[in-house]
């Protein structure tokens, strides 16, 4: 029975922490970022994007196509 107020309590108290800090944490980055760094990091997340999407394209036609071993 304890427990279960404990846990309550934390649970709340984990609740409104997040919300105090979560949302303006990215805003607050940016906005410290010059135009040229926050650009940089837009190029990067995007490279990263179109790596995962090709990794995973590659896997995908992978797993789908026949091995091409040579018969002998």
């Amino acid at each position: 029975m304890k427990e279960d107020v404990v846990s309550r309590i934390m649970r709340e108290m984990g609740k409104r922490g997040g919300k105090k800090g979560g949302p303006k944490g990215g805003k607050a980055r940016m906005s410290a970022l010059t135009p040229e760094e926050r650009k940089e990091l837009a190029r990067k997340a995007a490279n990263k994007r179109w790596d995962n999407a090709r990794a995973k394209r590659q896997q995908s036609s992978e797993k789908t196509s026949p091995s091409k071993k040579k018969l002998d």
